[in-house]
């Protein structure tokens, strides 16, 4: 906790000072630089176009001209209504019509957007700052500077990853990372089925929102929030580790010596890899539903005499849940580890059965400690990903069975993200779906970093090489 404590110092301190050197260089480009790099202060690119570095200067240029078109043509008209996020609703005529003024989702959206770009302007202002002070020390040098042939020629040589990156980089942010700055920001908005703009215009609420997750009176959700996280925990759990321990026994199994079709069973689990989930599982559904074939046979064959409640149930559906689960997990664990079980040298082996141990106590001394060695990033990777599982889920029970004792449509067997599904879709509770979408990376974050400092493979890299 010690060494924690002070690498999270030592980073905010590195971050301050490095903000200080920053601000510094700054003010050291303006005092000793020539007359051109003062105005490139005020017109950015004007110090290269004067030293005849055209392209770098007129890129510049038109990076603050393209800025000031943006903010005194668009930017700006939402982002002075930032605090707010509208006043004024959309309202009816008296001749019947409507007028469309304030839009909350707009102003939002379009206000993030602006503040983004002005992050980036400075961004790139700061590098227009850095250009004049590398020019003028090169002429102190004695050194020509570049040309115009070979800055084109670097975007396709020194450069090209910058130029093969900068599409891909632009489509991230605009598709990934902008709607996770959004949905952020929605969670301490009230923006829900009553406000709904441009009808209804919604408003910043601070942290209500978070302290409505985690109270637990009668409105609160905090009792429905602890029932679906430890369901969520407990599933990703036993998803995880059963599914990884019987694949890894199934690979055992069909890798011994005298084991005769090998390839043929490999196939026939295979096979449960190539059907889509999506049909799969939804059959499963109904063999299992109440007027399914399973019930339907058990009460022709007189072994019960009335239907299992296998959905209805909510612990017998969460058995049914992970041995499903099972079924389509066990194929990928099985493929993965029998390629590794191959690897382990022979020789371990033969040196343990001289000494005379048993089957299981070479699977616990030599076989486990090297498949989690090496598997550890994988488990890890099957843990978070299971914590989001929505397919299973939702393919089979849709979250229910539903209770009165569950609040905003949650179900005994929702995750929190099929939870954050329905309250979005069904209950278009934007803001608390929000919340709980923050809720959903906090846990997987924390349990994410805690585990990965303990795996084998990253606390002794040399362990088994």
């Amino acid at each position: 906790m010690g060494n924690s404590a002070n690498s999270g110092k030592g980073s905010v301190g590195n971050f301050f000072s490095g903000v200080g050197t920053e601000f510094k260089e700054i003010g050291l480009t303006f005092t000793q630089g020539d007359w051109k790099t003062k105005v490139s202060y005020l017109i950015m690119g004007f110090g290269p176009l004067m030293r005849k570095q055209f392209l770098r200067g007129i890129a510049y240029l038109a990076v603050e001209v393209l800025f000031i078109w943006y903010m005194a043509g668009f930017g700006w008209h939402y982002l002075k209504d930032f605090t707010t996020l509208g006043t004024v609703a959309r309202v009816m005529n008296d001749d019947g019509t409507f007028s469309y003024n304030d839009n909350s989702f707009l102003i939002l959206l379009y206000s993030l957007l602006t503040i983004i770009v002005i992050f980036a302007f400075l961004v790139v202002w700061r590098m227009n700052l850095k250009e004049n002070r590398n020019e003028e020390k090169l002429l102190a040098a004695g050194k020509k500077l570049g040309t115009v042939k070979g800055d084109l020629y670097s975007l396709l040589d020194s450069h090209f990853d910058k130029t093969l990156l900068a599409l891909p980089v632009l489509g991230i942010f605009v598709f990934t990372v902008l709607p996770i700055i959004f949905m952020i920001f929605i969670a301490f908005t009230d923006y829900d089925a009553n406000h709904q703009p441009p009808t209804n215009l919604f408003t910043w609420v601070g942290l209500e929102n978070f302290k409505n997750l985690f109270s637990f009176g009668t409105t609160g959700l905090g009792s429905t929030f602890l029932t679906v996280l430890a369901w969520t925990l407990i599933w990703a759990f036993f998803a995880t580790f059963l599914t990884y321990f019987c694949g890894m026994g199934v690979a055992i199994m069909i890798n011994r010596k005298g084991i005769k079709f090998k390839k043929l069973w490999r196939t026939i689990l295979v096979m449960t890899i190539a059907v889509p989930q999506f049909v799969s599982l939804l059959y499963v559904y109904k063999m299992f539903a109440s007027d399914g074939l399973v019930n339907s046979y058990l009460m022709k064959w007189g072994w019960i005499s009335s239907a299992i409640p296998f959905w209805q149930n909510p612990t017998l559906a969460k058995i049914m849940i992970i041995v499903i689960n099972l079924w389509i997990g066990i194929p990928y664990t099985m493929l993965i580890t029998t390629g590794l079980l191959m690897n382990i040298p022979e020789d371990l082996y033969e040196s343990a059965r001289i000494d005379g141990a048993t089957g299981f106590q070479m699977f616990k001394s030599i076989t486990l400690p090297y498949m989690l060695f090496v598997t550890g990033p994988f488990l890890l990777t099957q843990f978070t990903g299971n914590l989001n599982n929505f397919n299973v889920i939702f393919l089979l029970t849709q979250g229910g069975p539903q209770s009165m004792k569950l609040s905003n449509n949650a179900g005994y067997t929702d995750l929190l993200v099929t939870w954050l599904y329905k309250m979005t879709i069904n209950d278009t509770n934007y803001r608390m779906a929000a919340v709980l979408g923050i809720m959903v990376f906090v846990v997987t974050a924390v349990i994410s970093l805690v585990v990965y400092g303990m795996l084998p493979s990253v606390r002794d890299e040399e362990g088994f090489q």
